[in-house]
């Protein structure tokens, strides 16, 4: 049994990170699911940090990390490295300190999020074309000027203030067996795991801990199994919230001690969450958020017991939703993309659109064209989008037009 005493961050430094939080943070809210209840058989919360100040967990472990600096330390300022949700949680913790933020962002960041870090009177400067280009930057920039680099992830008190979430968890649902939450760097997971099975020891039973990860950026299960850090090659995943590939070295010590599990998620399925969590939850969620939701929608997890899904941060662009909104549609089957082939005659188009109308499709985009390498003369190629209810219906309306003598292609969503 792993002694909870010599952990890197301990019970004690997560309760002293709750006190430095209180009138700072928002206790966030928990929300029952019925609709993932029914689908797992079990009582489903969901814990509601995309409504968090910034818009993310972040800010819990950004505000103590910077709230235990020294006076020399704060007037220095602070320097950090983000996408998105840190650089936001550290220029609200900045603010509230009085503490002059610079933060590196890549080229090419989303604009509401770069847009929310400078409203928050943190100075941006865009460098390099990845988190880590930026990473790099900031600790150049803190090594030349002696800022404080507050690192996303691989600190103790960042992840001790992540591991107030777990505190608030257990008052909130006392009889919780099951908790699941994304993870990139891995400070969440480890903090939370550390106050869930800390205080599980104390009333002398057992929570289960769960990590997602996006299956295009699973740093973790190679890591775990080597018992040693092992990085990624290539990261690629609409959950930029998560898209890390090298485990912290502090979270990994925790994680590999206390986590039961960590298991991955396709990003069909993570479309497929963030839908759900719209049209069902009424609740704006980034993919990253969203993982917890997805490994339940697959079944990723067995016998689950009373459930909380961390839903870690609701900062999405609006662009990127609209693609993923799409996504998740075709990937439900509520979307269908189709290419035909078919001679370039009057009449066939129509004969088209009468059996798509038929079969109770509905039409929101047509697209013919007579031009392109696989398109011979004589021929036309016609993609149409379609409105569709369902795996099922997508297959009735591909074989109504397959008996009629067309070979309509299935394109992504």
């Amino acid at each position: 049994m792993t002694d909870l005493a010599n952990l890197p961050v301990t019970l004690d430094d997560i309760r002293a990170a709750a006190k430095l939080l209180d009138g700072v943070i928002a206790h966030t809210p928990i929300e029952m699911s019925r609709a993932l209840a029914r689908e797992t058989g079990s009582p489903v919360y969901l814990k509601c940090e995309n409504l968090q100040r910034a818009g993310s967990f972040k800010v819990r472990g950004a505000y103590v990390r910077m709230a235990k600096l020294s006076p020399a330390d704060k007037a220095r300022g602070v320097v950090a490295a983000s996408a998105g949700n840190h650089a936001q949680g550290v220029a609200v913790a900045a603010a509230r300190l009085g503490i002059a933020a610079r933060i590196y962002m890549p080229l090419g960041v989303a604009l509401p999020k770069l847009a929310a870090t400078r409203g928050h009177g943190a100075e941006v400067i865009l460098h390099g074309h990845s988190v880590d280009d930026a990473l790099a930057e900031a600790q150049a920039y803190a090594d030349q000027t002696g800022a404080v680099f507050v690192h996303p992830f691989d600190n103790v008190d960042v992840v001790a203030g992540q591991g107030t979430i777990g505190l608030e968890l257990l008052d909130q649902i006392p009889d919780l067996d099951t908790v699941l939450m994304g993870v990139g760097g891995g400070g969440l997971l480890a903090g939370v795991a550390v106050a869930l099975k800390s205080r599980a020891r104390e009333l002398g039973r057992d929570i289960r801990i769960i990590g997602v990860q996006a299956e295009n950026a699973a740093s973790y299960p190679p890591s775990l199994a080597a018992d040693a850090l092992v990085p990624l090659t290539r990261v690629t995943t609409i959950a930029d919230g998560i898209a890390v590939g090298r485990p912290g070295q502090l979270p990994f010590s925790i994680i590999r001690e206390l986590v039961d599990d960590v298991v991955t998620v396709s990003e069909d399925s993570l479309a497929r969450a963030l839908i759900f969590l719209l049209e069902r939850a009424k609740m704006v969620v980034e993919p990253a958020g969203a993982v917890g939701v997805a490994a339940l929608m697959d079944g990723k997890i067995e016998s689950p017991g009373t459930t909380a899904v961390i839903l870690s941060g609701g900062n999405i662009d609006p662009m990127l939703m609209l693609k993923v909104i799409q996504r998740g549609l075709a990937a439900a089957g509520r979307y269908l993309v189709v290419r035909i082939l078919l001679d370039d005659r009057p009449g066939s188009l129509a004969t088209i659109s009468r059996i798509i109308a038929e079969s109770d499709a509905n039409v929101t985009g047509v697209d013919h064209t007579r031009v392109g390498g696989s398109i011979s003369m004589g021929d036309v190629a016609i993609s149409i989008n379609m409105e569709t209810k369902g795996h099922e219906h997508c297959e009735l309306v591909l074989k109504n037009l397959r008996a009629e003598g067309f070979q309509p292609v299935v394109l992504p969503g």
